[in-house]
């Protein structure tokens, strides 16, 4: 699909990769709805885009269905029709086994990660598929290939958005809507933060030493849109995410194995 002119939503794009995805969008000419929670995510994506009308920033819970719904009302105002939905947005766990957490903290990651991708695909869908041609994808993780000890919730809220965006793809492969997973591994972005949680002895992987080996938020998003423009049925980011979806497929158990030992020592 060719994104000069067309209208494009993004959920997460007050920070990471969703703002990434935002700025790359623009320089290809599109019109883009940012969409976030946070205000001063939106204004700061706003600023570094200097795109004028073409960007529309939109204060969004996109947990909550009313939310959702006044957002796409929001769009049509704004720019007339919707070409495109980019659900970047996520949160993850605390980093403790699932018997130690609390079922608000179970809740608020399915209703971000999961219930927020389905609230805008139902919103959004009927007005993608009112279009000559258009884009859906949704982000998931390399979580969802193998269990992380730790981020238990979070893989499996990402692994729902795995299937539900592949069965999306089966719904609508006769439809002008081409439908994208993706699968990013490690980027170096500020997801701790953004979610209140600290990663054991390590507060932040946007400013760690381990993020010099990770994918920028940058190369993240400009994957993620090469794969829109292409229509692909999925994008997966990093040599790590390549790395545990070849040898999950190959060698599930050794996988998770391998996961659980890099994660053990982090679990205490």
């Amino acid at each position: 699909m060719k994104l000069t002119d067309k209208v494009i939503v993004v959920t997460g794009g007050g920070n990471g990769i969703g703002r990434e995805v935002v700025l790359a969008l623009l320089s290809r000419g599109a019109r883009v709805a940012a969409v976030d929670l946070r205000p001063e995510g939106l204004a700061e994506t706003s600023a570094l885009a200097s795109a004028g009308e073409r960007l529309t920033t939109h204060e969004v819970d996109v947990t909550s269905v009313e939310a959702v719904a006044a957002l796409a009302r929001e769009v049509i105002d704004a720019h007339g029709h919707v070409d495109g939905l980019v659900n970047v947005a996520g949160i993850i766990q605390p980093f403790v086994p699932f018997r130690d957490l609390g079922r608000t903290q179970i809740e608020k990651v399915m209703a971000v990660n999961f219930w927020g991708v389905v609230t805008t695909c139902q919103e959004f869908l009927p007005l993608l598929l009112a279009r000559p041609e258009a884009a859906l994808v949704n982000v998931s993780s390399m979580g969802a290939f193998v269990p992380v000890p730790g981020q238990t919730i979070y893989g499996a809220s990402k692994a729902a958005v795995k299937l539900l965006t592949e069965g999306l793809y089966a719904e609508l492969k006769d439809t002008g809507v081409r439908v994208t997973a993706v699968y990013p591994g490690g980027v170096a972005t500020h997801i701790t933060e953004n979610s209140g949680v600290q990663m054991p002895g390590n507060p932040d992987l946007a400013t760690s030493k381990a993020a010099t080996s990770m994918t920028t938020p940058q190369d993240a998003a400009e994957q993620l849109v090469v794969g829109m423009e292409k229509g692909s049925y999925r994008v997966v980011i990093g040599k790590d995410a390549r790395m545990v979806d070849r040898l999950s497929r190959l060698a599930p158990q050794r996988a998770t194995d391998l996961i659980a030992a890099k994660m053990k020592a982090l679990l205490g």
